[in-house]
């Protein structure tokens, strides 16, 4: 898969790409979305990019705290990377999902990575 022009929209984003598709391409689909998890942030570690598993941010509602959510990924402190092991295409849910994770964290980027396809997807969600 050509991650091109990702990479030159934004090259930490193409980094993240081709380290999902070097997972993918070993491991294949059918795996828990705790084990993609690992694997990637391992592969992330290997290109030399920070990786933080299961970042905490909370949620608030009027000023006032409402939960926490876990981020699966943050890396660079910049995207966070919303991972899925599911027999169905990324969706709506999954977009709003990740915008909401957005606003909560205060950061722009997301990519949501399914794995459970035979194929990786990707869509990469943003706050304008």
């Amino acid at each position: 898969m050509n991650t091109d022009a990702a990479e030159q929209k934004d090259p930490l984003t193409g980094a993240i790409l081709r380290a999902a598709f070097e997972v993918a391409g070993t491991l294949g689909h059918g795996f828990l979305e705790s084990v993609y998890q690992r694997a990637l942030a391992y592969e992330l570690e290997l290109a030399g990019l920070k990786v933080t598993r299961e970042v905490p941010f909370k949620v608030k509602y009027k000023g006032r705290e409402m939960g926490t959510y876990l981020a699966d990924l943050v890396v660079e402190g910049s995207i966070i990377v919303e991972l899925k092991a599911i027999d169905a295409a990324i969706g709506l849910p999954q977009i709003s999902q990740c915008l909401n994770y957005l606003r909560a964290s205060g950061l722009k980027t997301a990519l949501i990575l399914n794995f459970g396809r035979p194929r990786v997807e990707y869509k990469r969600v943003a706050l304008t």
